[in-house]
C-alpha cells in the first residue's frame, strides 16, 4: 500500500470518526413503567440534573395508576443524603420565560417520605403546571434555602408532559 493511499485511508477514517462524534443524538423520552406491589402501575421519568452551583439532583416525575384525565403527576426532587436537608413545607417556584408557578410541597402527605429522617427528598404536585404548559419549554426551578436555580431542559419537560398519557403495565398476575 502506497503512502498516498494510506494517507487517504487514514483521512477518510478520521473524517468518519469526527462525523460520528460530532453528530448530536436526538433526545428520547425515557419513560419507565413498572407494576407496584399494590397492583397499580407506575410510570415515571427519572433524570439527574445539576443546579447552577453544579450540585446534582435526582428529579423524578411520576404518575400512579392508569392514564386518565386529571390523574395527579408528582415531582420528586432528591439530594444525596447528608448533603442537604429539605425543610417541609417549602413551595417550589417554577419559571418559564415570563410565566411563573408556585407548587405546593406535598412531601408530608407521603407516609414513606414523612417518616424518612434523612429529609433528602421533597415532593410537589406537578399536574397544574403541566396543564398550563402548551409547549415543552425549558423551566427554571427554585427551592428557597436549597438551590437558587435548577434548569430543566425541554426534552425533560416533554417527558413530564407525556406521563399523563403513558400506559402502565398490567399487574403481575394479568401478564
Amino acid at each position: 500500500m502506497s503512502s498516498r493511499v494510506r494517507a487517504r485511508w487514514l483521512a477518510a477514517l478520521l473524517l468518519g470518526f469526527l462525523v460520528l462524534l460530532g453528530s448530536p443524538k436526538g433526545a428520547q423520552a425515557q419513560i419507565q413503567a413498572s407494576p407496584m406491589e399494590t397492583g397499580t402501575g407506575l410510570v415515571r421519568s427519572l433524570e439527574s440534573l445539576r443546579d447552577l452551583d453544579y450540585q446534582s439532583w435526582q428529579v423524578v416525575a411520576y404518575r400512579q395508576g392508569p392514564a386518565r384525565a386529571g390523574a395527579p403527576i408528582t415531582l420528586r426532587i432528591v439530594s444525596y443524603p447528608g448533603r442537604v436537608r429539605l425543610d417541609h413545607p417549602t413551595p417550589l417556584e417554577v419559571r418559564s420565560g415570563r410565566l411563573q408557578w408556585q407548587l405546593d410541597d406535598i412531601t408530608l402527605t407521603s407516609p414513606k417520605l414523612s417518616a424518612d429522617n434523612r429529609a433528602a427528598a421533597a415532593e410537589f404536585d406537578l399536574s397544574l403546571l403541566l396543564a398550563d404548559l402548551r409547549l415543552s419549554r425549558p423551566l427554571r426551578l427554585q427551592l428557597p434555602g436549597v438551590f437558587v436555580e435548577l434548569p430543566v431542559p425541554p426534552y425533560v419537560v416533554e417527558e413530564w408532559r407525556s406521563l399523563a398519557t403513558a400506559s402502565t403495565p398490567p399487574p403481575p398476575n394479568e401478564r
